[in-house]
């Protein structure tokens, strides 16, 4: 059996990595950790952890909000949800409440889906 250590990265496939970085960098405000274009690679940071997302340019990305999903955890959902409206992203559906607190979705061109998910009802639970 093999021993989990942690999250090395998450990897998002897109249909194009111009798009795809202004998208999570430039709406989501995610900090872009590098970009190499002959690769059709970007890794951008989450937060102080190593691991980060990556996002892999693809023909076969497709369209649809279906993909896989990644959760971010923020000190509240609902004020991250008006920021996100004020960039132009528009949420999957209104935040919604889950069982630490509240989340949102949005999701990107290709319909990988980043939730942005707080724990306002289970302080001891989050980084705080």
């Amino acid at each position: 059996m093999t021993t989990v250590r942690g999250i090395d990265n998450v990897l998002f496939a897109v249909g194009d990595l111009a798009t795809a970085v202004d998208f999570y960098a430039g709406r989501l405000g995610l900090p872009l950790a590098f970009r190499m274009d002959g690769a059709g690679v970007a890794l951008f940071r989450l937060g102080d952890e190593t691991p980060g997302l990556m996002v892999r340019q693809t023909p076969e990305a497709a369209g649809a909000a279906t993909g896989p999903r990644l959760w971010l955890e923020v000190a509240d959902a609902r004020a991250a949800a008006a920021g996100l409206a004020e960039a132009g992203v528009a949420p999957l559906a209104e935040p919604f409440p889950v069982a630490t607190g509240w989340t949102v979705e949005v999701a990107d061109p290709w319909g990988n889906v980043v939730g942005f998910t707080d724990y306002t009802t289970m302080p001891e639970r989050g980084r705080g």
